[in-house]
């Protein structure tokens, strides 16, 4: 997989691949199931542990995909890079390891690992287009074992200029067009409403909003990389791609957006990690409704 491949893959594609690295053995295919659920967290590990995509592992978002909480450092800190690399180790990713993550929910926890191994350095990671019900739907091989993988020497090299601090953030809310953020959430819970995930409402001062759902057609896909094009050129409204800054609640949909804008044809663009739940942790720090 090169760096420009596609992001996304289907399902039917998948199942061709994992049949022919089956016979070939020829190339090392890992499929990482991130199924969650942010109300019951022990309900996508149950999920996998009841089927799953056949020799898939299991990538839980707050054990495998984030850091432990403080209070104030948001509700899916991001991972050190040392936590991630034995996370990555114990998966067995090595050169030559192409990844595929999916989940139920659109690509919503996905993405998550998708950024994450892209951040770590390890550019031949897709998201299944569809996810879960996608590979229903083409009668994929499910199974319910948990497969055995060797350990590898996974090193992270870590992308620190794709992260931003909530200091940064907020140094560069002063300096006026230094910064487009953009905010996955839903747009009520942008503008203050129905807050029900964090205990202040509102939205970083001048952010714009780009609802991760938005990236979906109807059949849970995603839309086709011309109209992804057309619809962030609307949201960028003529800003430098090197100005924008992608948040969300805790800095797991923001990577929804992400994904989105790299199979738009996009170039990588920043993240604040922390996003919401962290930024409204401390009052001193400016909001909007």
């Amino acid at each position: 997989m090169t760096t420009n491949a596609s992001p996304l893959i289907s399902a039917a594609e998948l199942a061709q691949a994992l049949r022919q690295s089956q016979r070939q053995g020829d190339q090392d295919w890992l499929v990482i199931d991130c199924r969650f659920n942010l109300a019951n967290t022990q309900a996508g590990e149950a999920a996998y542990a009841q089927g799953h995509i056949a020799g898939a592992l299991y990538a839980h978002l707050d054990r495998d995909l984030s850091s432990p909480k403080t209070g104030r450092n948001g509700r899916h800190p991001m991972p050190s890079p040392e936590a991630f690399e034995r996370t990555a180790r114990a998966w067995g990713i090595q050169p030559g390891t192409r990844v595929v993550a999916y989940d139920d929910a659109g690509g919503m926890f996905a993405a998550r690992l998708w950024w994450l191994l892209r951040w770590a350095g390890f550019e031949a990671v897709q998201v299944l287009d569809g996810g879960w019900q996608a590979w229903l739907a083409i009668q994929g091989a499910v199974d319910t074992a948990m497969p055995a993988r060797t350990a590898s020497a996974f090193k992270a090299q870590p992308r620190a200029d794709w992260v931003l601090s909530a200091n940064e953030v907020l140094a560069q809310l002063s300096q006026s067009g230094q910064q487009l953020l953009i905010d996955a959430r839903a747009p009520d819970r942008f503008r203050g409403e129905n807050e029900t995930m964090d205990p202040v409402g509102g939205h970083i001062p001048g952010a714009r909003n780009r609802f991760f759902q938005h990236n979906l057609q109807a059949d849970g896909r995603f839309k086709p990389a011309e109209q992804l094009k057309a619809e962030f050129d609307v949201v960028l409204a003529g800003a430098p791609l090197q100005t924008v800054v992608h948040q969300c609640g805790s800095g797991v949909t923001a990577c929804h957006n992400l994904l989105a804008m790299a199979q738009a044809g996009l170039p990588a663009t920043r993240l604040y990690a922390g996003s919401w739940s962290e930024w409204c942790a401390d009052p001193a720090r400016p909001i909007e409704h």
